[in-house]
C-alpha cells in the first residue's frame, strides 16, 4: 500500500481565466478501486493527465507509483493491429496476447488487419488488451466502456475485479457498481471521496440534496418572516423618533421620560432581527452548492402520414466487401423505440446508416417511407471544430432553442465562446444530441448517444424519451438505459 497525496492543487489551461481546480487537497490509497464521476467538463480527464505530469500546475502531487493511462495514443491507424499492440507494449509473450484476446472475445484474424478497419468497439477491445498486458502499474482508465458491447463490459468488469489499485472514469452505473470500492466525485464546488460503490454514493448524494433543499425552503421562509419583522420594527422606531419632538403619533403619547427607553428597546430588537437575518442568509449560502441541475428536456417529433416508416426483410449488409450481418428482419412503426444490440463489429452502425440513407452495400428487401425526415446522432465527433456560432449557421439550427438545451445539459455561457475542438468528449456528444433535440423529425436515429455522457445528463435523456415517446432507433450498450427506454430490442 502507498498513498497519492494531492495538496493545494490549482490548474487552468493556458489562455483561460477559469481554474479547473483551485486549492484542492485529498489523499488516495493505491489499493483502492476508485470510480471517478462528475459532470462533463468538470476535469476528470484533466486530473488524470495531471497525474501523468502532462501539464504544469501549482500545488503538489506526491506519489510513489508508476501510472499507466488508458486510452493509448495511436499515431498511425493504418498499421496492422498487432503492430499497434507492439508499439504500446513489447514486454509480453505471444501466448499471453492470445489469452487476452480470447478473454475479450476478439478473433485472432483481427490482429493482422489494419487497425482502421476495425469497428470502434473492436478498437477499444484491442487497446484494453494492450493495457491488460501491462504489469505493476497503477491504472488510470478513462471511459473504457465507450463503444463496448454488454458482454465485453462484463468481461472488463470481471478483469478489474481481479486488480487492485486504479482510477476508473465511467458513466455506466452498473459497470461502476461491479468494479469499484471507493468513489471520487467532482461536484460543482468541491471534490469528495467516499467508501462504497456508485449506488451508495448516489443514494447519499440524493439524501444530502433533499436535506439541503428542505433546509433552503425553511431558510427562505425565515428570511421572509425576518424581513417583515424588520419592516415593522423600522416603522415603530420611526414613530418613537417622532415623539422626541413632542409630536403625537397614533397609539403613542409623547412621554419624554420613556422615549429613551423605547428607542433603546427598538434599537436592540432591530439589531437582534438583523443579526438573525444575517445568520439565516449565511446558512442559506452554505446550501445548494452541489445540487446538480436536471432541468427537463423537450423534443418535437413529427407525425408521419402512415404508421410504418421503415422495413427490412432478409437484409444482409457488407462493410469493406466483408459480410457483417445477414437475415435482418424488422419494421419501424410510429412510436417504436427500437434498440439494436449485439457484439462489436456485428453491423449495428451500418444498419443505422442504411436507414439514414448512406451508401451502404446490402442485399435483401429494404424500404424507407417517402419524404421521411430523419435526425441523426453519429458516433464520430472528430468533425466538430470551429466556434458554436458557425456550427449553428451551418446546420440551420434554432440558436435560442439549441443553446437553451445545452444550458440544461450543464453548459455555461462562457463555453459558447470556445472552439468546439477544445470541448471534452462529453460536451461534444451533448452538442450532437442538442442539435437532434432542436430538430423536428419523423424518425430519430442515435448511434451510441450515451458515450461520454455523464450520469445526470443520462437521466435527463431517459426522462425525455419516456415522456415524449418519439419514434427512435438507436444503438446503446448501457443495460439499465435499454431496459427503461426501449420498447423493442433487436439482437444481432
Amino acid at each position: 500500500m502507498s498513498l497519492i497525496n494531492v495538496n493545494n492543487l490549482t490548474f487552468c489551461y493556458p489562455g483561460s481565466f477559469d481554474n479547473i481546480f483551485e486549492n484542492i487537497s485529498f489523499q488516495i490509497d493505491t489499493d483502492w478501486k476508485l470510480g471517478f464521476v462528475g459532470r462533463n467538463g468538470r476535469g476528470k480527464t484533466t486530473f488524470l493527465n495531471l497525474l501523468m505530469e502532462k501539464y504544469e500546475h501549482s500545488g503538489t502531487i506526491d506519489k510513489t507509483v508508476e501510472f499507466e493511462y488508458f486510452p493509448f495514443n495511436i499515431k498511425d491507424f493504418r498499421k496492422k493491429t498487432i503492430d499497434i499492440i507492439n508499439d504500446i507494449n513489447r514486454e509480453y509473450d505471444f501466448w499471453e496476447l492470445k489469452r487476452e484476446i480470447s478473454k475479450i472475445r476478439i478473433n485472432e484474424e483481427c490482429l493482422y488487419r489494419s487497425y482502421n478497419t476495425l469497428s470502434k468497439g473492436e478498437q477499444t477491445k484491442i487497446l484494453l488488451v494492450a493495457l491488460f498486458l501491462k504489469k505493476n502499474s497503477f491504472l488510470l482508465i478513462d471511459e473504457p466502456t465507450n463503444h463496448l458491447d454488454l458482454e465485453t463490459r462484463m468481461i472488463v468488469a470481471k478483469y478489474l475485479n481481479s486488480k487492485t489499485g486504479f482510477i476508473l472514469v465511467s458513466h455506466d452505473a452498473r459497470f461502476l457498481d461491479n468494479t469499484i470500492d471507493h468513489i471520487i466525485a467532482i461536484n460543482k464546488n468541491n471534490i469528495e471521496i467516499q467508501k462504497g460503490n456508485f449506488s451508495s454514493w448516489y443514494y447519499n448524494k440524493k439524501i444530502q440534496d433533499e436535506y439541503e433543499i428542505s433546509e433552503n425552503d425553511k431558510l427562505k421562509k425565515d428570511i421572509k418572516r425576518l424581513n417583515k419583522a424588520k419592516l415593522e420594527t423600522a416603522k415603530w422606531s420611526a414613530a418613537v423618533e417622532k415623539t422626541k419632538n413632542g409630536i403625537r403619533v397614533s397609539g403613542i403619547k409623547p412621554d419624554k421620560g420613556r422615549i429613551g427607553h423605547k428607542a433603546a428597546k427598538m434599537m436592540k430588537r432591530s439589531k437582534n432581527i438583523e443579526s438573525l437575518q444575517t445568520k439565516a442568509i449565511e446558512d442559506k449560502n452554505k446550501l445548494l452548492k452541489n445540487i446538480e441541475r436536471s432541468d427537463s428536456l423537450k423534443i418535437s417529433p413529427l407525425q408521419y402520414y402512415t404508421s410504418n416508416l421503415v422495413y427490412l426483410n432478409n437484409v444482409s449488409i457488407y462493410y469493406n466487401n466483408r459480410l457483417v450481418c445477414d437475415n435482418i428482419n424488422f419494421m419501424i412503426n410510429e412510436g417504436d423505440r427500437i434498440a439494436i444490440k449485439g457484439r462489436n463489429g456485428t453491423g449495428k452502425s451500418s444498419i443505422l446508416k442504411l436507414i439514414k440513407g448512406d451508401d451502404i452495400r446490402y442485399n435483401g428487401d429494404f424500404g424507407r417511407g417517402s419524404n421521411l425526415i430523419i435526425s441523426y446522432v453519429p458516433q464520430d465527433m472528430s468533425f466538430l471544430k470551429g466556434n458554436l456560432k458557425e456550427y449553428i449557421n451551418k446546420n440551420d439550427i434554432d440558436e435560442s432553442l439549441f443553446k437553451t438545451i445545452l444550458i440544461k445539459l450543464d453548459f455555461t455561457r462562457d463555453q459558447f465562446e470556445k472552439d468546439l475542438k477544445d470541448y471534452s468528449s462529453g460536451q461534444k456528444k451533448k452538442v450532437l444530441i442538442a442539435k437532434s433535440l432542436s430538430e423536428k423529425a419523423h424518425l430519430y436515429i442515435w448511434d451510441e448517444p450515451l458515450n461520454y455522457i455523464d450520469i445526470f445528463s443520462r437521466i435527463q435523456i431517459e426522462k425525455l424519451l419516456l415522456e415524449y415517446k418519439p419514434t427512435i432507433i438507436f444503438v446503446e450498450h448501457d443495460e439499465a438505459f435499454l431496459e427503461k427506454v426501449s420498447t423493442i430490442q433487436i439482437n444481432l
